[in-house]
C-alpha cells in the first residue's frame, strides 16, 4: 500500500476515534520504493537492520499530523511475518505431517542458526515465506501461518524476537 493511502487511513482513525491508538504491522519485505514511505531513501543507506526499521517507523510517525502522532505506533516486521514462525522445531513436528517436509533438516538448521528469527533472510529467494513454501509441501501462508503462530504462542515468539517483543510491550503499556 502506498504511504499516502496508509497515512490518510491512520489520520482518519485518529481524528474519528479520539481515545484510540493506531498501530501497523507491515512486512518490510512488501514495501517498495514506489510506495513512497517517508525515510525510504535514507533507510537504504543504513546497513544495520534494526536501525533501518527504527528510522522508517520514526519517519512514519513524524509524517503524521503533529496533534495526532503521539497516538500512532508504527511497526514494521523485519522481514516478514513468517520469520516469527522459525521459533521451535517441535511446533512444526506437531503441526506438519512428516510426509509434508521437503527438507526438514534445512528447517531445523535454519531455526538453530538464527536465535533471533527476525533476522532470517539472506536473499529474495530465501525470504521466510518462500523458505517455508520450499521446505513444506503445500505450505499456505494464511492457514499454516495461523496454526503455527498459535501453537508457538505469543510468549515464545516474544522471547526470540526482540523487535516484535518491544512493539507488543509498547502496546501493553498504553
Amino acid at each position: 500500500m502506498a504511504w499516502h493511502f496508509l497515512k490518510k487511513q491512520v489520520e482518519n482513525h485518529l481524528v474519528q476515534e479520539k481515545d484510540a491508538h493506531v498501530t501497523t504491522f507491515i512486512d518490510y519485505y512488501g514495501i517498495h520504493p514506489g510506495h513512497r514511505f517517508p525515510g525510504w531513501e535514507i533507510s537504504n543507506q543504513i546497513t544495520d537492520k534494526n536501525t533501518k526499521m527504527d528510522l522508517l517507523e520514526n519517519s512514519m510517525r513524524e509524517a503524521i499530523a503533529t496533534n495526532l502522532s503521539h497516538r500512532f505506533m508504527p511497526y514494521i516486521q523485519l522481514h516478514e511475518f513468517e520469520g516469527l514462525l522459525f521459533n521451535d522445531i517441535t511446533v512444526f513436528n506437531n503441526n506438519v505431517p512428516q510426509s509434508d517436509f521437503n527438507n526438514k533438516l534445512e528447517l531445523e538448521q535454519t531455526i538453530n542458526n538464527y536465535p533471533n528469527p527476525e533476522l532470517i533472510n539472506d536473499t529474495a529467494q530465501n525470504a521466510p515465506s518462500y523458505r517455508l513454501a520450499r521446505l513444506i509441501k503445500g505450505y499456505n501462508k494464511i492457514v499454516h501461518g495461523a496454526i503455527l503462530a498459535e501453537s508457538i504462542g505469543l510468549n515464545k515468539i516474544r522471547s526470540k524476537s526482540p523487535r516484535f517483543n518491544n512493539w507488543i510491550t509498547i502496546m501493553e503499556n498504553l
